[in-house]
């Protein structure tokens, strides 16, 4: 262990007491506990691009519809997508080092386990969101990129960035002068790429009438949103609003998605803003996930969330392959659900396409859309993206049209390659996407809604000691420990008109959620809180705290 090593390694000792794990979302947790794993990330994120001759990885700070105080951090592949999942348990040793020598030699053990020449050139690119604990976490970062073993480390600091503008520019820098070229590598390179696939997709249908009302949860989708707005005027009106990103305590308080999901109602914020008929979306505090919403004739609020947004684009996308003729052996439009999807949208898409469904995780849906020449992924939170093949771009930029209307579906389908950003969910790309395909279907909020009636539903949290205790198989769907468990929720579900329930531990909190659905909104909330309570006694919950709401 070098002189220089130990320095910066003493600077960024981990705590006694506290165990980390890289999850779903990379590491998440009260921003003043990240400290630590921001120098081992810094090291990881350059060992990942000496392992990969130089490709540049990209790190994402951000703890997306978390509370203000919470922060995290997250690696980005070379092609924009998430961090090989091999690499996750690395990621989690480096993390959990007790010293500065023990770190040394498990960074040791971690070089010699996947043969990384330490010698090789390394490139990180790093950006964060509006977070007050950004900058000096990013301080620690870079301590790790400059503590790397074998040096050679060059970094790029982008700024403030969204996280799916970070994605972008990954693989945009990634694929530069290749075949694969994705787009010009600056975050003006994104906004440039998906303005003009928005203008050249909706001018054949004249615009957007009125204003998009858009809540930009008092963060970075804000600045994105402005810039989208300068390169969109006169084809769109947007118009943001909780765009306070400079006051401490408000980012995603009482806004953004996440608050729209799971209260189910307009952001008190939003209120004085939108009008019976008119439509609005919710971003989140990264803006990777989107909620849209509107007010019906007699002013009341009615949800589309993630599951809308598939049904809606899923099938655009389908008719836009039959009639540009292209045979579906040739093109196949796939869905990518989890169990969180509503099972009122499963049987919509069902009847349409193929569907199906995966733990949840935007790396399992990810995974399982690129199996498709076209494959649509949306989580019910609000998060997803559009995938299209090698061989599905290929086919459309090779393929002879024989009618006008073929030839004008053809050329539809290859501007949405460009306005969908592929390697990630990107809730401003959604939002614009969303807009083309309600301008072209001639559809409000309304006639969008009108598609399918979501089953009612309840999802709910349960505090546990341990979450590890409680394992699931088919997409988290049934449980298959604690023992005994699935049978009674099955027993429970019968009694139930279209009652459906499950329960899986959360990715990055000793929580277990609780999802039920059922014919009736009283019925699906009391299947819920029966299942919650049963969770809770199952895990040992103390009888004196049970919540009262617990059945």
């Amino acid at each position: 262990m070098s002189d220089s090593f130990a320095e910066l390694a003493n600077r960024h000792c981990k705590p006694p007491g506290i165990a980390y794990q890289y999850g779903t979302a990379g590491f998440r947790m009260k921003a003043d506990k990240l400290d630590p794993v921001m120098f081992t990330v810094g090291i990881v994120a350059a060992l990942r691009s000496k392992k990969l001759d130089g490709r540049i990885i990209g790190v994402m700070v951000t703890a997306s519809y978390n509370p203000e105080e919470d922060n995290g951090v997250k690696l980005v592949d070379p092609r924009g997508e998430m961090l090989e999942q091999s690499w996750e348990a690395y990621a989690t040793t480096l993390a959990n080092a007790s010293s500065p020598e023990d770190l040394s030699t498990r960074i040791e053990q971690m070089v010699s386990a996947l043969h990384i020449d330490a010698s090789k050139p390394a490139k990180v690119i790093y950006a964060r969101d509006t977070r007050p604990s950004g900058p000096e976490l990013v301080a620690s970062l870079v301590d790790g990129l400059n503590a790397t073993p074998g040096g050679s480390v060059s970094y790029t600091d982008e700024g403030v960035l969204t996280t799916p503008i970070l994605h972008y520019l990954v693989r945009s820098k990634n694929t530069q002068g290749t075949a694969e070229e994705y787009g010009v590598p600056t975050p003006e390179g994104y906004y440039e790429k998906l303005s003009a696939a928005f203008i050249k997709l909706i001018k054949p249908v004249g615009g957007i009438q009125g204003e998009l009302i858009v809540d930009c949860a008092n963060g970075v989708g804000f600045i994105a949103t402005e810039n989208f707005a300068k390169h969109l005027n006169g084809y769109i009106n947007l118009v943001p609003v909780n765009t306070s990103i400079d006051k401490l305590g408000v980012l995603n308080k009482g806004c953004g998605a996440d608050f729209v999901k799971t209260q189910q109602k307009i952001p008190p914020s939003m209120a004085s803003h939108l009008k019976p008929n008119q439509r609005a979306c919710s971003l989140d505090g990264d803006a990777d996930r989107l909620m849209y919403y509107y007010l019906d004739h007699d002013g009341v609020f009615r949800m589309l969330d993630g599951d809308k947004i598939a049904a809606l684009v899923a099938g655009f996308l389908g008719e836009l392959v039959q009639t540009a003729g292209i045979p579906k052996q040739s093109m196949e439009v796939g869905v990518v659900q989890t169990a969180y999807a509503n099972g009122a949208s499963t049987n919509y898409l069902s009847q349409r396409l193929p569907v199906q469904c995966v733990p949840t995780g935007v790396k399992h849906l990810h995974h399982a859309a690129e199996h498709y020449s076209i494959g649509v992924y949306f989580e019910a939170n609000g998060h997803g993206t559009i995938l299209f093949s090698s061989n599905a771009l290929k086919t459309l930029k090779t393929y002879e049209p024989n009618t006008a209307t073929q030839r004008t579906a053809v050329n539809t389908l290859l501007a949405l390659t460009d306005l969908i950003n592929q390697t990630v969910g990107d809730a401003l790309s959604d939002m614009l996407l969303v807009e083309v395909v309600l301008a072209h279907k001639g559809y409000k909020g309304a006639e969008w809604d009108s598609l399918y009636t979501d089953l009612p539903n309840r999802l709910v949290k349960v505090s546990v000691k341990d979450r590890n205790a409680f394992k699931t198989v088919d997409a988290e769907r049934r449980l298959v420990e604690p023992q005994g468990l699935q049978a009674r929720l099955d027993d429970l579900m019968k009694m139930y008109s279209g009652g459906r329930a499950f329960v899986r531990p959360s990715g990055t909190e000793d929580v277990v959620r609780v999802y039920a659905e059922a014919a009736h909104k009283a019925e699906a909330d009391e299947l819920a809180f029966k299942v919650a309570g049963m969770v809770y006694d199952q895990a040992g919950g103390d009888p004196m705290t049970r919540p009262s709401e617990f059945l």
